[in-house]
């Protein structure tokens, strides 16, 4: 039997989502698809997966209301993944009509930059600068390896076109390893010119069940490490306590670098976090089970009030971390792959 205070976090405090922890969620992590065109091997084994099929895919017409749904309860910051996103034919769709959503202060895109390049100019014209691209190796072989396909020279002159045109990027870089941690200090190295953030991340096992894991070597603190062997003069910058990055500057350099503790989850205590899978499930933590679905609620023409009710159910039982998420099904957690997750 849910408490009064639980009663309470079912309930919107003016144009705001509180969970049963107190905390307020305002960003929402979009999928538009589980398909990729990478198949990089800490996301999925070699074959891919099951993917979607694409009518069980939220269409772009339910993704924008969807969006409007949640952006009226208080989000106002969504972020586009997949999968790849760009893989989606009809994204730029959804995108004009986000801009366009009054409340939305926050739209950003994490993509594997290799099909954004027809539609930078488009984002830019709509406002859309904030681009997280993942990228795990600025070197060719080692690049290649790792997504088992032959797209360097795309990714790295779209990266180039994004910096040198204004947007705000960030590269989100997995220290996998065994296999590309001898690139971690000269990626550095390369955007040291550039006002570019270099995110770090831990590595997480989910990738469809072909690889498990209950430790890692290369955890934040080893991270950190690493690089103040090569660059001891660094300063820890203040960052927002919904932040999961843990954020640096080099002397001498013109961006900045973060690790994300994605696997220690040292962050779960200020998560403003709620996803959406392309299919319509709604995962209040990375590391839990759907809580509910919205597609069929979308589909069986139910009213807004049931779809904001359901929204308001699920983060009224969220787990107050990734640790205890991860317990409800402990055997099966990392079974599926993250371009299914959403990101």
């Amino acid at each position: 039997m849910e408490n009064g205070y639980l009663n309470s976090a079912k309930k919107e405090i003016g144009n705001m989502l509180i969970d049963n922890h107190g905390r307020n969620i305002n960003y929402l992590r979009l999928a538009v698809t589980d398909r990729c065109n990478l198949r990089c091997n800490y996301c999925m084994p070699s074959e891919g997966i099951d993917f979607a099929k694409t009518d069980t895919l939220l269409s772009i017409a339910e993704l924008k209301q969807v969006s409007e749904i949640l952006v009226s309860q208080g989000i106002d910051k969504i972020r586009i993944t997949g999968g790849e996103p760009f893989v989606r034919k009809d994204l730029m769709e959804l995108m004009r009509h986000l801009s366009q959503l009054e409340g939305l202060k926050d739209i950003s895109v994490t993509t594997n930059a290799t099909l954004i390049g027809p539609h930078i100019d488009e984002l830019k014209e709509l406002g859309i600068n904030n681009i997280n691209v993942s990228l795990d190796s600025i070197n060719r072989e080692t690049f290649e390896r790792i997504t088992r396909r032959k797209q360097f020279d795309t990714v790295h002159e779209n990266l180039i076109r994004l910096i040198t045109e204004g947007f705000n990027v960030r590269i989100n870089f997995i220290v996998l390893e065994g296999q590309n941690e001898q690139d971690i200090v000269p990626i550095l190295d390369v955007m040291r010119h550039y006002d570019v953030s270099v995110r770090f991340l831990e590595e997480m096992p989910f990738n469809g069940g072909s690889k498990n894991f209950s430790d890692i070597k290369w955890n934040y603190k080893a991270i950190l490490d690493h690089i103040a062997e090569t660059y001891p003069h660094y300063t820890k910058l203040e960052s927002p306590k919904t932040s999961t990055s843990i954020n640096y500057k080099i002397d001498g350099h013109a961006g900045t670098f973060g690790i994300i503790p994605s696997f220690s989850r040292t962050f779960c205590g200020t998560c403003n976090r709620l996803r959406i899978t392309a299919t319509g499930d709604v995962v209040t933590c990375l590391y839990g089970k759907p809580v509910t679905n919205l597609r069929k609620l979308v589909r069986e023409h139910n009213s807004e009030e049931n779809i904001r009710e359901a929204i308001l159910g699920a983060i009224s039982k969220r787990f107050k971390t990734g640790f205890e998420a991860q317990e409800e099904h402990s055997a099966t957690v990392f079974d599926s792959s993250m371009t299914s997750i959403g990101g």
